[in-house]
């Protein structure tokens, strides 16, 4: 399944779900525009459906009210949007970029250790 790249408006509901776990639309309202003076309901709620079109979310409606939650793990969404990235600037490899991360220390000593006993692992 290709899972698609997000505008910054959803992406930042999805970031809210991720973080919460299940949110009403009035949470995710509140959550996502707490100083307007505008009501922003009918923009979470079409930011709501385009992601349960998407596949990205899921509705609970029973409470009597819709509760939602994320379909996919930010680990999926965050793998599926490097290997897109990587098969655009490297030919679909990652060596580059993780090169690339380990030479301008972008990677922790610990991350560098976690890397290396995954690659262990694999071998």
């Amino acid at each position: 399944m290709t899972i698609p790249a997000l505008p910054n408006a959803e992406l930042a509901v999805m970031e809210l779900l991720w973080r919460k776990g299940r949110a009403t639309a009035r949470q995710i309202r509140d959550r996502l525009y707490p100083d307007t003076s505008k009501p922003q309901h009918g923009t979470v709620q079409r930011l709501l459906q385009r992601l349960a079109a998407k596949g990205f979310v899921d509705r609970d409606r029973d409470l009597g009210i819709s509760v939602f939650s994320p379909a996919i793990s930010r680990d999926a969404y965050a793998s599926a949007q490097l290997e897109s990235l990587a098969n655009r600037l490297t030919h679909g490899s990652l060596v580059p970029m993780i090169t690339r991360l380990v030479a301008d220390k972008k990677l922790s000593h610990a991350e560098i250790e976690r890397l290396h006993r995954i690659l262990e692992d694999e071998i």
